[in-house]
């Protein structure tokens, strides 16, 4: 849940305040917002309907002025019109070429819309048909058949640009009427929430005072249910709270006793224990990497040879396509399993990489020794920002699996280590099983950057190798400064027993 950060310091009446004005103002500013919008909108929507009107209007009335060039009639009733409605800016009469015939502007419109309003002035002719269809001239009555439909020439047009600012000035008048009364309807609800918060704020500062003297240790604290509901509900459980921690003191300062000593004797259990619980983390690792073992075999078994197979169907259907006669449905054929063919090479690939994870095929042919060298090798070739070296002695071939298995999840993990945070350029394994003791030593050193040993925290792949050396009952040491690189030191015993194993930092 996102943790609002901003009224984390105010203080619950400011924040019912807060929370009571929030929606108010949200209403007021969307009905200021479209209040202005409306009125705006209907300016817009006025002046578009007038301005066709207008110019229609004049259209159908002046096609004798126009087509006989007396304008003056014309200009007369046009100027009457600008300066008898104050919204026109403008009244242009041009002619079929586009030239201008009248144009007269108003004299009390301030500014002009960007564009006009135009309706085209169109010669009508009336034909009349004084003769029936037999000839003979007509003397009453009408023609059923009706007069041939003909193209009206355009003459002329009329375009009326209006001005918004007297329509404007109307509107935004109402606007402030409006924008006053909903101001002091807000001043008003500011107000009540004012009186509302208050009321509720007095009791909670009664109440905090209460928890307040009892946290300080007085647990006699009187305290009267001043209002109702959760609040008065609130300072009641006070008044019981505080009877009942004085109670509970009594009764706690029994208890600590007893429980200090059981709390004694359940240290003294769990130090006993302690062996146990290595050899459970021995167990598990030794279940996990059976596990693993299992999984690396049915995906080298099952899920390999289900992949090869694949790539030989596709490598059949590719071959089969190549025997029929080619057309665009082949070549697409051959495609998709030539893209069939790649997937399965990837994915078989991919699982090959998956199988080594799980379980390195090399300890299990070549032993520790092959399998920490193979290690080396591959690290060394896959990062040349970083060399790697490997030094051993002694014989490995005795040691037993799961000694082995270890030793090589805690030299790997090491060496992730070095390759994600030392920036090191050179980092060396040694390996020696010593007879003398009967100890297989491991040590990773490299020239990174270091740790301060005293302050640094251990991450999760450090844990985890201490965890594998305690359940072997062995040691490991870090020797480390910062700019100096860092030294990992592990001494696991061949045959090991429930005995303590410890962590050196030096």
């Amino acid at each position: 849940m996102m943790k609002i950060r901003f009224w984390s310091s105010w203080s619950i009446g400011t924040r019912m305040i807060f929370i009571t004005m929030l929606p108010v103002v949200f209403l007021f500013s969307s009905f200021v917002w479209y209040s202005w919008y409306a009125h705006r909108a209907q300016v817009s929507e006025e002046l578009a309907e007038r301005g066709r009107i207008l110019a229609k209007a004049l259209a159908e009335t002046s096609e004798y002025n126009v087509i006989s060039g007396n304008l003056s009639d014309l200009r007369l009733t046009i100027n009457g019109l600008v300066q008898s409605d104050k919204s026109i800016f403008r009244i242009d009469v041009v002619d079929a070429k586009q030239r201008d015939a009248i144009s007269v502007a108003s004299s009390f419109a301030v500014d002009a819309e960007p564009h006009f309003y135009e309706a085209p002035i169109r010669k009508q002719m009336i034909w009349i048909n004084l003769f029936s269809d037999n000839g003979a001239p007509h003397v009453s009555g009408s023609s059923d058949t009706k007069p041939p439909t003909l193209t009206t020439e355009v003459v002329g047009w009329v375009r009326v640009t209006m001005s918004p600012s007297n329509m404007l000035d109307k509107q935004m008048r109402r606007f402030l009427i409006e924008l006053a009364i909903a101001a002091a309807a807000l001043a008003a609800s500011g107000v009540l929430a004012y009186f509302l918060a208050r009321s509720l704020t007095m009791p909670l500062k009664s109440s905090i005072g209460a928890l307040r003297e009892i946290r300080g240790g007085n647990y006699q604290v009187e305290i009267a249910a001043t209002t109702g509901g959760e609040i008065g509900e609130l300072q009641e459980s006070i008044k019981e709270m505080s009877l009942a921690l004085n109670q509970s003191k009594q009764e706690l300062e029994n208890k600590v006793a007893e429980r200090t000593k059981d709390l004694v004797e359940s240290r003294n259990e769990a130090l006993k224990a302690d062996a146990d619980k290595r050899k459970l983390i021995q167990k598990v690792n030794s279940i996990v990497e059976d596990e693993r073992k299992s999984i690396a075999i049915e995906i080298h078994d099952e899920l390999n040879a289900s992949l090869i197979a694949a790539r030989l169907e596709s490598q059949s259907i590719l071959h089969l396509a190549g025997k029929v006669e080619q057309g665009p449905v082949i070549d697409e054929i051959k495609a998709k399993s030539q893209a069939i063919t790649k997937l399965t090479l990837d994915l078989y690939a991919s699982g090959r990489r998956l199988v080594r994870r799980l379980r390195p095929e090399v300890l299990d042919m070549l032993g520790l020794h092959g399998a920490v060298e193979e290690m080396i090798r591959h690290y060394d070739g896959a990062h040349p920002e970083c060399r790697f070296s490997f030094h051993s002695e002694g014989d490995f071939s005795k040691l037993e699996s799961e000694l082995a298995i270890s030793a090589y999840r805690i030299i790997q993990e090491a060496l992730s280590n070095v390759l994600k945070h030392a920036t090191a350029t050179h980092a060396q394994v040694a390996l020696t099983l010593s007879q003398h003791d009967n100890m297989l030593h491991i040590e990773i050193a490299d020239d990174g950057a270091g740790f301060d040993t005293a302050t640094a925290s251990s991450g999760i792949g450090i844990i985890g190798m201490r965890e594998r050396v305690y359940a072997l009952n062995g040691v490991i040491s870090f020797a480390s400064q910062l700019t100096k690189g860092t030294v990992i030191a592990i001494a696991l015993p061949l045959a090991w027993r429930s005995e303590p194993a410890r962590a050196v930092l030096a």
